[in-house]
């Protein structure tokens, strides 16, 4: 789109372009109202960079200014990808959606690999997803045939995967006969975690 185009009759001024004072605000900024990643902060402000430009002879030194972020607490990689995977496990989401997401967020790969969850997690994950979503043992009685039943089945199924679980976690979830059988699934992987 032209920036110069009308907007109410008025002409839309073009932004100046940043100075490294103007960036190390918008930065500022940024981390005050958001939890973000290294990735996400850096992201950030290569667009307001590519949108503004920048005024001087040399680019912006990011690493630095975001190394000056880390360093003094602003953002912390570990801290943010804890709570992400955290919310999306309680959400019920599996461990591939997890993993994924903090890719997406910029997580280094020790980090994202320190936060995967275990076993008795996934498995938690996999029944919050059953009750939230009502399959499984969670699921209210009907009065579908065969057939139908087990297309409604592939389908659950095909939802559990999306959310990023695991085939086996997937189908034991779908395929529990009672909520205590699913809980008692759930129970062991805790028992052997330690």
């Amino acid at each position: 789109m032209d920036d110069e185009r009308a907007t109410f009759g008025r002409a839309r001024r073009r932004a100046k372009p940043l100075d490294s004072a103007r960036l190390e605000e918008l930065a500022v900024a940024y981390v005050a109202r958001f939890a973000t990643s290294a990735g996400k902060l850096r992201a950030y402000l290569q667009r307001k960079l590519r949108e503004r430009g920048f005024e001087g002879e040399e680019g912006p030194d990011l690493d630095a200014l975001i190394s000056k972020f880390v360093d003094k607490g602003y953002v912390d990689d570990e801290a943010f990808g804890r709570a992400k995977a955290e919310g999306l496990a309680a959400r019920g989401y599996g461990a591939r959606r997890v993993e994924q997401t903090l890719r997406a967020a910029g997580i280094g790969e020790d980090v994202r690999q320190a936060l995967a969850p275990d076993e008795a997690k996934k498995r938690l994950a996999a029944q919050t997803m059953a009750r939230k979503r009502g399959f499984g043992p969670y699921a209210r009685p009907s009065d579908l045939g065969p057939e139908e039943a087990r297309k409604l089945a592939e389908k659950r199924l095909a939802a559990m995967l999306r959310a990023g679980h695991g085939f086996e976690h997937a189908r034991r979830a779908i395929e529990a006969r009672s909520v205590e059988e699913l809980e008692e699934w759930v129970a062991e992987a805790q028992d052997e975690t330690p």
